[in-house]
């Protein structure tokens, strides 16, 4: 998942960084939506005045392109979901295309990450490939993009960030992020993940537990007997070491990333500034509802989406591999860890300003390799103008 920086051994990578049918009793399937903007505590900053905004899908882009930084799976749900589970995969290209549930003329086209878009940062693709209208662009990548390609997050799927650091609780006693730094263990990742970075600076773990060698197989944990820790997501990794990797077969716990305070917003979707115009405006005010009510359907009954992207893992062939078992798990696991969910208000996608302003003081501070710009700030990076507030779990 994502989740994804420049992972060497393509082929062992089972590393897992979302959607459910558009309706219920927040309907927003007409081609023209009315929006009220997002006014709550958790916006501090006037974005577009009081009048209510009035959005035309008839403004997208057909097709509705998003770029998700992995394989299909659960956790991109709430973009799968917007076609009700109806639509099919190229293999060759990885491209996920069907009719947009709530306007059938409109089609949705879902483009697989990771080794697909040799695993380059999402936010750089989008400069490159213009046909790219969303993508998931971690706050963390567009505080370090944010020169070069700067863009603004307009809903997020993800209250909370997967990202997890796992181990073999038989081998080591850790109950918080206060004890790991204590055990001396290698912590096996991937390398350029902005997040052990911060838990060096902030004196969480020491620079010489890092092993930035992590390949997103089990091999080197089996082999090990659970003797290192290591990065996962608390999505999928728990799971299949108990349930799906043989040679394992045994519980490991883990804590979340988000937890010890790195707060970032993990997969959200942005525009580049660049294309942030009228017309995608207009598009934005009517789509961006439709994603978080899909988010929220998804959580709710995602039997025919996780089909449909089991459907698509099995057509792509590759090393990447789900059951419906364990994406059943992972719809449990985003519900019951509050990572699919409305965060402190009401509200399923929108974004607390504040929460983003502290990512940016945080990585100034304590993620020597991403330089921030001068003065940058939460508005610059997200908005909530686009967000639907009659919308959440």
């Amino acid at each position: 998942m994502t989740k994804k920086t420049q992972f060497a051994f393509v082929l062992l990578l089972a590393f897992g960084a979302f959607a459910a049918s558009c309706g219920d009793s927040n309907d927003s399937s007409s081609s023209a939506v009315s929006v009220e903007p997002a006014s709550n505590t958790m916006d501090t900053v006037t974005e577009e005045a009081s009048d209510e905004k009035v959005g035309s899908l008839s403004d997208c882009p057909n097709p509705i392109v998003f770029q998700t930084d992995w394989f299909p799976e659960a956790e991109h749900g709430a973009l799968y979901n917007l076609t009700a589970g109806d639509g099919s995969i190229d293999p060759e290209s990885g491209r996920f295309t069907g009719a947009l549930a709530a306007d059938p003329s409109m089609t949705v086209e879902i483009r697989a990450g990771g080794p697909f878009i040799g695993f380059q940062p999402t936010v750089a693709l989008m400069a490159t490939d213009p046909s790219i209208f969303l993508g998931y662009v971690n706050s963390d990548e567009a505080i370090l993009n944010y020169e070069d390609f700067p863009s603004t997050a307009v809903m997020s799927p993800f209250e909370i960030n997967p990202q997890i650091i796992m181990w073999d609780p038989q081998t080591y006693d850790i109950s918080s992020w206060d004890d790991v730094k204590g055990t001396g263990a290698v912590i096996n990742h991937f390398g350029g993940a902005s997040y052990t970075e911060f838990l060096v600076g902030s004196g969480i773990v020491d620079e010489s537990q890092l092993d930035p060698s992590y390949d997103g197989g089990p091999v080197r944990f089996i082999a090990e007997g659970g003797a290192i820790i290591q990065q996962g997501f608390a999505t999928q990794e728990p799971y299949n070491y108990e349930n799906s990797f043989a040679d394992w077969g045994k519980p490991v716990e883990f804590l979340l990333i988000h937890d010890a305070g790195y707060p970032i917003y993990q997969g959200p979707l942005a525009i580049l500034d660049k294309d942030l115009d009228a017309q995608a405006e207009s598009c934005l005010h009517a789509l961006v509802p439709l994603v978080q009510q899909s988010a929220v359907d998804f959580q709710n009954d995602p039997e025919a989406t996780n089909a449909a992207i089991l459907q698509a893992v099995i057509d792509l062939d590759t090393f990447w591999q789900l059951s419906a078992e364990g994406m059943a798990n992972t719809v449990a696991m985003m519900d019951s860890l509050g990572i699919v969910s409305n965060g402190d208000d009401d509200i399923l996608g929108n974004f607390d300003l504040d929460r983003v302003d502290n990512v940016i003081s945080i990585i100034d501070s304590k993620v020597p390799s991403i330089k921030v710009s001068a003065g940058l700030s939460a508005s610059d990076l997200v908005t909530n103008r686009f967000i639907d507030p009659t919308i959440g779990r």
